[in-house]
């Protein structure tokens, strides 16, 4: 196995791909010697209707082999990783692999030497034989200018999804080949595309040093603008964050002004389709993050509001970290209702590669706005008759929650040893939520209305187990406060306080299991709590929890993700949030 992927056979890894196509979409074929999926034949609705093919080198997953189904394409060649299929294999498709009494075939191909010459060779071939084909060059890359394209021109990347998108719904209904080869120009003829990426792609088969090599050609923080789909440089590297990223690219799509790059003019009037292309190594939830940003400064800077929007991986790079922006301009199709641009794009289609979760309907309706304010908690908001100094309540909050902050660097390693890492920052979250609630809300004599507000920052600030923990209890300590509020404004003893923990604790453990021994933060909260009920005293509880937190090192875990973790760290260092829960509390005793 490689260091970078787990088949490291180029051939065994392109034709299991195309194998693997034929159980996720059982109306394909595969034609393995050629390389070829295509329609069964059952699958067919008719076998009068225009054929539609694409084809070019494999690592694009899901392009093209992905969209051979209903509504998308007939039949799609691949060639090796990032190599054009050979003349041969087109010409087996386009001969053998199509249905006999198709009104004719659209070849749709990306704008790369060895695919149009290819392609190019097999329609010849294929008109010589006296059959009707038509063949459609997408280009739609911005990032190669006029300039540097020459007599080449742009290159073909994500774009393409499109093309072929609106040309399978023309065939699929039944269009000609001259009026689906039109509409397709007219696709092509409004597109613009830029890609990004952090990294170059390592392919299968190559030496493990190239991938080092790949990796250390970017330095570090360096993005590079404009580059392709098989590892083609770009146009420009830069060090900037996300927005200063998408502003660059933005403009080099839509700059009026750049005469090199000013293929398509879009005004704030015409409409469009904003497709987030997937180099294939970015996670979906950074996919979302780049489509935002996009949106948002289509929306600002140039009046642009998308009509379509879709994400994915639609014309990958292997894995590579990189995503692509295309902005199709939506233009009269000339084909009158029904088949409209929007209209085709938003037609049903059966193949894995394109993402059909919204419909028409869903698009085109129109949503009311709703107003998404929250009640309030009767409970937490009612005053009550338990009295505090809020001068020493801040202090000694205020102390508790810097020591916590402090030590986040300390946590975050023991829960690196002995979990998932996460714990030191969500507390961190948490104590400087309500650091900044205590900057802005002044605190008063009530008791429960100042923990109220702890308890909702609390809960908006702090996340996975520890926040559900947190939450949990101090939601019960509110609830068992309340219950031994007085008749009249009484200051709360530390008895009042114990008890109302010691109910918590009960509640606490309605949904948890965790009791003192399986190394959990309840090794420090139960001593604390016994202490307090027996003394009386905050500091020697808050002692007591930290003996109990130094007591887990060594302790084998019964609960959460340290049970999974192996090795022997968990001998050397103490339960993560323990220590958390125990450095808060001591900071809490010595404010007092």
């Amino acid at each position: 196995m490689s260091a970078k992927h787990f088949v490291n056979d180029p051939n065994r890894a392109v034709l299991a791909s195309l194998r693997s196509l034929t159980l996720t979409n059982p109306s394909v074929l595969l034609d393995e010697p050629n390389k070829i999926i295509y329609r069964h034949p059952a699958s067919l609705s008719s076998e009068e209707k225009t054929s539609v093919i694409c084809g070019g080198g494999s690592g694009h997953e899901p392009g093209f082999a992905g969209y051979v189904g209903r509504g998308l394409l007939t039949a799609c060649v691949a060639g090796t990783i990032f190599a054009s299929p050979s003349a041969q294999q087109v010409r087996a498709c386009l001969e053998h692999r199509l249905p006999s009494k198709s009104k004719g075939t659209l070849v749709i191909v990306t704008n790369y030497t060895g695919d149009v010459l290819n392609f190019g060779m097999g329609v010849e071939k294929t008109r010589a034989m006296g059959k009707q084909v038509e063949m459609l060059v997408v280009q739609d890359d911005v990032g190669v200018g006029r300039a540097k394209g020459g007599k080449v021109g742009k290159r073909g990347i994500a774009g393409v999804a499109l093309v072929v998108k609106v040309c399978g719904a023309l065939a699929e209904i039944g269009a000609g080949l001259e009026e689906s080869a039109r509409v397709g120009r007219l696709v092509a003829d409004n597109l613009v595309s830029v890609g990004a990426g952090l990294s170059r792609v390592h392919v299968p088969g190559r030496p493990r040093q190239d991938a080092k090599d790949e990796e250390l050609r970017l330095g570090m923080g360096m993005i590079e603008i404009g580059m392709g789909i098989h590892n083609e440089p770009g146009c420009e590297q830069v060090e900037t964050d996300l927005t200063g990223l998408i502003k660059k690219m933005l403009a080099q799509m839509l700059d009026p002004s750049d005469e090199d790059r000013a293929y398509v003019q879009i005004d704030k009037s015409d409409e469009t389709v904003l497709l987030i292309n997937n180099f294939g190594g970015l996670s979906n939830m950074e996919l979302g993050v780049i489509t935002l940003e996009v949106s948002e400064q289509l929306v600002r800077d140039y009046g642009l509001k998308p009509k379509r929007i879709v994400t994915g991986v639609f014309f990958g790079s292997l894995n590579g970290l990189g995503f692509g922006i295309t902005l199709m301009k939506v233009v009269d199709s000339g084909l009158g209702s029904g088949k409209s641009m929007l209209e085709l794009i938003d037609m049903p289609a059966e193949a894995i590669g394109w993402p059909g979760a919204v419909t028409r309907e869903t698009w085109e309706r129109s949503y009311p706005k709703i107003q998404q304010n929250l009640g309030a908690n009767e409970e937490q908001d009612k005053p009550s008759n338990l009295r505090v100094d809020p001068k020493l309540f801040q202090r000694a909050l205020t102390v508790a929650l810097k020591v916590v902050i402090a030590v986040e660097p300390e946590i975050t390693q023991f829960d690196t040893i002995v979990g998932d890492g996460d714990c030191g920052t969500g507390i961190k979250r948490g104590a400087e939520g309500v650091m900044e609630m205590l900057g802005t809300s002044q605190l008063t004599e009530d008791v429960l209305t100042n923990f109220s507000k702890i308890v909702r920052v609390v809960e908006t600030t702090m996340d996975g187990t520890s926040g559900a923990l947190y939450a949990i209890f101090l939601n019960a300590l509110a609830h068992d406060l309340r219950e031994q509020d007085p008749s009249s404004p009484t200051t709360i003893t530390p008895q009042i306080w114990s008890k109302a923990l010691s109910l918590s604790l009960q509640a606490l453990g309605k949904y948890t299991p965790a009791q003192p021994g399986d190394r959990t933060l309840v090794d420090a909260l139960f001593p604390f709590i016994e202490t307090l009920e027996k003394t009386g005293n905050a500091k020697e509880a808050a002692e007591a929890a930290r003996k109990g937190t130094e007591a887990t090192k060594g302790m084998k875990a019964s609960l959460g993700r340290s049970v999974y973790v192996g090795g022997n760290g968990w001998q050397e260092v103490p339960d993560p949030g323990a220590y958390g829960l125990s450095m808060f509390l001591s900071g809490l005793a010595e404010g007092l």
